[in-house]
């Protein structure tokens, strides 16, 4: 299993890293004879190719953000030069492979070709008629596919043997282990202006207690000169920001889907096409245990009877793990002879043996997964609303060239309201403004950087409507009067005030406990708190009580403050890492597998860069443009 496994693995990166066009199979229809987007060193650069990635890319965001984008709005993100670079660097490998006389037999295409769902047919197996459809509606010829993989392929071969052996060492793994997971034991107590303290027994009588300062509500009511101190000293708390009177028009997907009717055919068609979002067959967790004889499956089914051994037993013994023999959930269709016994057992069951492509096995069954139907009269307004605002969007894509060419005329946003049925409207904005069209990052950009007298320019909101802005005048910022403001600074002198005098008495009981008294002694209630670590939060405190926390050394008392909060903290003693926690055995892991990819994620970047750098790149700037065409 843990081969058949691997292949599946192997197949998946080589189709979603070095064959993304896949994703898109029928998107883009380019028109002309042009075929090379350029050279890379004696390698071309397939228009096709690039076409295809790029709206791999595109479809990718789209399902992120529930929106169409367009080609416009890819190029300002930087799509195209993103999709662009990853081709060329791929092609610079391929001409290093090349070079150096990599490649992978037809056997290895072959497997990976028939492992692909988009070329089985209605049986589930391999269809060539399905393959070389698919391929043609994607502007491919069989040849071209299959060394695309042979390509690919020998590119993971030389990135295999150019990061082989790279490790994180164990000076660096164990040096952030230590600083990640040391431990500290504190004893604490929060600080408040309310408490009291209780002075400590005299000749075996409690004293009386100490007064303090009362409630936080009863501090000291601030003077006038103590308030205009304050408005004087922080002027920038209480200055009115800009304001900036803006009209603008608006052209809203939603508003125009509303106008447009979808039929019922299109909803059909769409619901046929996403039939495997909405119906999925029963399915099953398995994991498959592959023996090299029935004689050895039969002995080892006998044994986990017996309760001589698990499962896990068993699959140690064959020299695997579990990730290795596990199968993922899988359908009737995947399991072909192996169906029936398996699907008619239950979660848990351990059932076989049974003959398999690889040999006698034994499956386990994990878990029994339902089938699930969504019905198409479910499924319909989704869809409905879906295509309606896709149309919507293109509707308004058509509509920008003719807002453009308005604009361009000289037509005043009023002009344009009146005449492409855009939403005309005025608001006062500010930098917190918020609700409505103020929402949209373009909109605040474009209201920030507006000019007086500047012409109004169409923009793009990611959503697909579009909008166009003028401002009409510019309220300076401006310092409030103070009589406007009076609560807002009596508030504010409170608040210094109070964590002023928070933090002086946290410093005093602190320097109290430091020589020697108790947290009670002193009017807390102290809380324990053991082996911390820096990812550790402490509840009732602040986020960067920890970071305070280990500052300290052992055996210190200190008084710790923040906005709102005050605290006496004793570090009672520090510890190493556990060793024998799981925790961090699991950390130590994770940390060694993701310095390990980094370092050979660094190393493979500067080996291609070294490469690219001696290769020479030929990129034809018109079939680039061409390709961007093609999307609008």
């Amino acid at each position: 299993m843990a081969s058949s496994k691997g292949n599946r693995v192997f197949v998946w990166i080589i189709l979603i890293l070095l064959f993304v066009g896949l994703i898109g199979f029928g998107a883009t229809g380019l028109s002309g004879n042009a075929t090379r987007l350029g050279t890379v060193g004696d390698k071309e650069l397939e228009v096709q190719s690039y076409a295809n990635a790029l709206q791999s890319r595109i479809r990718a965001l789209e399902s992120q953000t529930g929106s169409a984008v367009s080609m416009a709005q890819a190029q300002q993100l930087g799509l195209d030069r993103a999709v662009l670079g990853q081709l060329v660097t791929e092609r610079v490998m391929d001409e290093a492979a090349d070079g150096l006389g990599l490649s992978v037999g037809d056997a290895a295409v072959r497997d990976q070709v028939l492992a692909i769902p988009a070329f089985q047919g209605l049986s589930g197996n391999f269809d060539r008629d399905t393959y070389r459809e698919a391929l043609s509606r994607n502007g491919l010829t069989v040849a071209e596919f299959e060394e695309s993989l042979r390509e690919g392929a020998a590119r993971g071969l030389l990135q295999s043997a150019v990061v082989a052996g790279v490790t994180a060492s164990d000076t660096h793994v164990e040096t952030l282990i230590d600083f990640l997971m040391a431990r500290r034991d504190i004893t604490w107590a929060p600080v408040s202006l309310s408490d009291t303290a209780a002075a400590p027994e005299e000749d075996g009588r409690p004293r009386v207690l100490l007064p303090e300062i009362a409630l936080d509500a009863e501090i000291p009511a601030p003077t006038e000169a103590e308030i205009e101190a304050r408005y004087a000293a922080a002027p920038e708390a209480y200055t009115a920001p800009e304001i900036r009177e803006i009209s603008y028009v608006w052209l809203r997907p939603e508003d125009v889907a509303d106008d447009l009717e979808v039929g019922e055919e299109e909803v059909r068609a769409l619901y046929d096409q996403r039939i495997a979002e909405y119906v999925q067959e029963e399915r099953r967790l398995v994991e498959r245990l592959i023996y090299p004889d029935a004689e050895a499956a039969t002995e080892a089914l006998a044994r986990l009877e017996a309760d001589e051994a698990s499962f896990e037993d068993l699959v140690s013994a064959r020299g695997l793990t579990l990730q290795a023999v596990d199968l993922g959930d899988v359908a009737r269709g995947d399991l072909r002879a192996a169906a029936d016994a398996v699907f008619a057992a239950q979660a848990g069951d351990v059932v076989g043996p049974l003959e398999t492509d690889l040999g006698p096995a034994l499956f386990r069954v994990n878990a029994v997964l339902a089938a699930e139907e969504v019905t198409f009269e479910e499924a319909a307004p989704d869809l409905r609303d879906e295509l309606a605002r896709a149309r919507a969007r293109r509707e308004i894509d058509r509509r920008s060239d003719e807002i453009t060419d308005l604009m361009a005329g000289g037509a005043a946003l009023e002009d344009l309201a009146e005449r492409s049925g855009m939403l005309l409207d005025q608001i006062e904005w500010t930098t917190e403004t918020t609700g409505g069209i103020t929402d949209y990052a373009p909109f605040r950009e474009a209201a920030a950087a507006a000019r007086e007298g500047a012409f109004p320019e169409l923009m793009a909101f990611e959503d697909g409507g579009v909008f166009a802005l003028r401002l009409d005048a510019v309220t300076a910022p401006a310092l409030r009067p103070l009589d406007e403001v009076r609560d807002e600074v009596i508030a504010d002198v409170e608040a210094e005030t109070r964590a002023r005098l928070r933090a002086e008495r946290a410093e005093a009981l602190a320097a109290r406990i430091a020589a020697g008294e108790s947290f009670e002694a002193a009017g807390l209630a102290p809380k324990a708190a053991a082996n911390l670590t820096r990812r550790s939060f402490v509840e009732g405190t602040l986020p960067a009580f920890i970071r305070d926390v280990f500052a300290l050394e052992e055996g210190e008392t200190r008084a710790i403050t923040g906005e709102g909060f005050a605290a006496v903290v004793r570090l009672d003693a520090t510890h190493p890492p556990a060793e024998d926690d799981e925790g961090v055995v699991a950390e130590r892991q994770a940390i060694k597998e993701r310095l390990g990819t980094g370092l050979a994620q660094d190393i493979y970047a500067a080996f291609a860069t070294a490469v690219q750098s001696q290769t020479e790149i030929r990129i034809d700037d018109a079939a680039v443009q061409a390709v961007h065409s093609s999307f609008r």
